[in-house]
């Protein structure tokens, strides 16, 4: 899939969904999304990618949390499945929250910079994914928190 802009996603119940590909981080800290800077899309992104052969999607998703934002310091929360699909195909996969406890230094990856937000940046490399997956998270971590993040 490399439409990233006509991605759709359909949340479905945590551990539902089967096989899974990816895994999707939605990562807090301070009440702040931290976001990634993807050099490659010239746009900003959840850290998540692909889980690796031998590895479960919460390996996979502390794994990817720390190679796309330096974290490792973080409380790794289930939220949903998701099913993303767009015109060239389409994939399950499962989201996490991770609430950050401490932000440290950024490996070398395809990710330039991280950054704290309260609201999305225009640059999105997944628009209409993105914060359908914040909210769910939210709703999880902050039940009484406005949603729309």
């Amino acid at each position: 899939m490399t439409g990233h802009r006509e991605l759709q996603c359909e949340v479905h119940p945590f551990g539902t969904l089967s096989p899974l590909r990816f895994v999707v981080i939605c990562s807090f800290f301070e009440g702040q999304m931290l976001l990634s800077y993807h050099s490659g899309h010239q746009s900003w992104e959840t850290q998540g990618g692909h889980i690796e052969a031998g590895e479960t999607p919460e390996e996979a998703a502390r794994r990817e949390l720390y190679e796309e934002s330096g974290v490792a310091d973080a409380e790794i929360i289930p939220v949903c499945d998701y099913f993303a699909y767009d015109s060239e195909g389409s994939s399950n996969g499962r989201v996490y929250a991770a609430r950050i406890r401490r932000v440290g230094q950024l490996p070398s990856s395809e990710m330039s910079r991280v950054q704290l937000f309260d609201a999305f940046p225009d640059q999105l490399t997944y628009p209409s994914v993105t914060p359908v997956l914040f909210r769910e998270a939210r709703k999880l971590l902050f039940a009484d928190a406005s949603q729309g993040r």
